[in-house]
């Protein structure tokens, strides 16, 4: 029989439905604005903080909404955000410097919601406000280490052929001078290294002397690494701040933008992304003399670092492993209650370890701590001069051979160890960063984006609305309901999709999307009408008006799911955002132009002798 749907695909229909509608309520609720309390330095908030807080916020007759203590942070939450710029600053002046105090907004979706998945649209950054940094990778401190790194291996490789140097140095552009007794000795130096270094330019300098240079395609290889495992270690660290949705990408050589909606206040953000932290494990020279060492006086393969007492530790200037093969690493106590980081290594690093301790049982292995930190000058261009700051946290003796985890003690206290665990953890920044433009934009901004995009697609759809009413009467009416249905399975999906992120021009993209759905209708009841005027019966005419617009509208909406799907690949920021709603609403509108109103029409004419359409 003509224009009959079976029960389950009514079932179907009232089930997508359901599910959108139950996914689309969070976003009803909106956030609260919060404060976000954690301990400073990676530590974490306690139920006693928890109390703190409470007592603190009742002294000073701050009502809060909510106070509960999550994942080692205490999130509270106030009715206004005037309320909560107070209590920020009430409880900055209790908490003092142990605690970094932020401002946040958090989601205030009801319980029953939470335990169903329900959570609302994740917001980008011109929707929610957040925070803005445009960050400089210090390209001079990475060539400077891949300088230093060449260094070793020229004269590893001179040793292991036994070919005598006399010194070897630094010279521009990053490149190394090696002097020999003679030019028959420099000269088969230069044989032996050619061939093995072939991003090397090397040629003859002087008398007895040999110069290598890195070439110009592996300084590029070496910048452009810089920056993309920078980048991926910014991820992470951000992933460690728990933001939903952030944007961290590359601009122009060496510069990276990272944009983090929801967060108000930079303070715990700059504090965790601009850290530079790492590690490098060496290998202590026992043999000179601590005299000789206070003094400076100590071979050319090796350097003096300090220990956090300033007693002088003389290490070989070769590294055996750094940070970048750290995979995870954890804060505890070990069997004296002493705090302690425990590593995990990954499997290039872990061999290393094991070759190395190995074949140096009975040696000093030293832990050395470095870090770059803002020195509070400014350089010519008005830019921070960072300081490399390194410190010796422990020596200890390789009593075994040692695998892909082990363990760093000698640390001062639990809560440094929990930072460092964190940035290890996080990843090591392959060269210092510096921020070079940071800002603010407020919810207010964000609110006035949302109210303004929230009218464009009210008036777009009252039009359509107005349109389809007076143009196809009751036709136009079903084709409203399925607009509606169709606006709340994109809201539902949004919500639903861990990756989706409304932004500006996704908004365009929803409004572009209700008038692709307009369409859809507009091709279904004309043809509708013209089988009419034909002389087909009403059913005949309902039946063959969809089955002929159906090949039309998948043409239609197909052509433009293929442009979405072009502009989200080769696209970045606002254009994925633009592109994911326009891709989503186009899926929504063809469900709901082809099978929504056909289950409606159905429902009140299939079957029924009907002898003229209201269209």
């Amino acid at each position: 029989m003509l224009n009959r749907y079976p029960l389950w695909k009514y079932i179907m229909l009232v089930l997508a439905l359901v599910v959108g509608l139950l996914y689309a309520l969070p976003n009803i609720y909106g956030e609260d604005p919060a404060v976000q309390i954690t301990g400073a330095r990676g530590g974490g908030a306690s139920e006693s903080t928890l109390v703190q807080i409470r007592n603190v916020l009742e002294q000073q007759h701050i009502a809060s909404k909510s106070i509960a203590l999550e994942n080692g942070a205490i999130m509270a939450r106030f009715a206004s955000s005037d309320v909560q710029l107070r209590a920020r600053e009430a409880l900055m002046t209790a908490l003092g410097d142990n605690y970094v105090v932020a401002l946040n907004l958090a989601p205030a979706t009801p319980a029953w919601l939470a335990m169903l998945g329900a959570a609302p649209m994740k917001l980008g950054l011109d929707l929610r406000g957040g925070v803005h940094f445009l960050m400089e990778v210090d390209m001079d401190t990475a060539l400077n280490k891949l300088q230093e790194q060449t260094m070793d291996t020229l004269r590893g490789d001179l040793r292991d052929k036994g070919i005598p140097y006399a010194t070897v140095r630094k010279i521009e552009n990053y490149g190394s001078e090696i002097r020999f007794r003679d030019a028959e000795t420099r000269d088969q130096a230069i044989s032996w290294l050619t061939p093995r270094h072939r991003d090397l330019v090397i040629n003859s300098q002087g008398d007895n002397a040999l110069r290598a240079t890195l070439a110009d395609e592996r300084l590029r290889q070496a910048r452009k690494y810089s920056v993309q495992q920078n980048i991926t270690i910014l991820r992470n660290r951000v992933n460690q701040l728990g933001v939903a949705e952030p944007l961290v990408q590359r601009q122009g050589a060496d510069r990276i933008v990272v944009e983090l909606p929801g967060i108000q206040d930079t303070a715990r953000a700059k504090e965790i992304l601009g850290a530079t932290a790492t590690l490098e494990l060496r290998l202590v020279n026992s043999a000179v003399d601590q005299t000789a060492a206070a003094n400076g006086r100590v071979p050319g393969d090796s350097e003096v670092k300090a220990t956090r007492d300033g007693q002088p530790v003389v290490l070989y200037k070769r590294v055996i492993l750094t940070g970048d093969h750290i995979t995870d690493s954890t804060s505890s106590a070990d069997e004296y209650n002493r705090p302690q980081v425990n590593i995990s290594l990954d499997g290039t690093g872990g061999t290393t370890m094991s070759n190395f301790t190995k074949d140096n049982i009975g040696k000093l292995m030293a832990t050395l701590f470095v870090e770059y930190k803002d020195s509070g000058k400014k350089d010519a261009n008005g830019r921070s001069i960072l300081v490399k700051q390194e410190e010796v946290i422990n020596v200890a003796t390789i009593q075994s051979r040692l695998g892909n985890s082990f363990r760093i003690t000698g640390i001062n206290n639990p809560n440094e160890a929990r930072q460092l665990s964190l940035l290890l953890r996080a990843g090591a920044l392959i060269a210092p960063i510096q921020i070079v433009e940071e800002s603010t934009i407020g919810p207010t901004l964000g609110l006035q984006n949302i109210t303004q995009g929230l009218e464009a697609c009210l008036w777009g759809l009252v039009a359509s609305i107005l349109f389809m009413v007076v143009w196809y009467r009751k036709f136009g009416l079903i084709a409203t309901m399925a607009l509606i249905v169709n606006l709340v399975l994109i809201i539902g999906i949004m919500s639903l999709l861990p990756g989706a992120t409304l932004t500006m021009p996704g908004i365009a993209g929803i409004v572009l999307t209700l008038a692709v759905a307009v369409d859809a209708n507009v091709l279904i009841n004309e043809r509708i009408k013209e089988e009419l005027r034909n002389g087909r019966t009403v059913q005949q005419a309902i039946h063959e008006g969809y089955r002929g617009a159906f090949s039309s509208i998948v043409d239609a909406n197909v052509a433009t799911l293929i442009t979405a799907i072009i502009l989200y690949a080769v696209g970045t920021g606002s254009i994925k955002g633009f592109a994911i709603t326009t891709a989503i609403g186009v899926a929504t509108s063809m469900f709901t132009a082809i099978i929504g109103t056909r289950a409606i029409v159905n429902l009140l004419y299939g079957g029924k002798r009907i002898d003229k359409l209201s269209i």
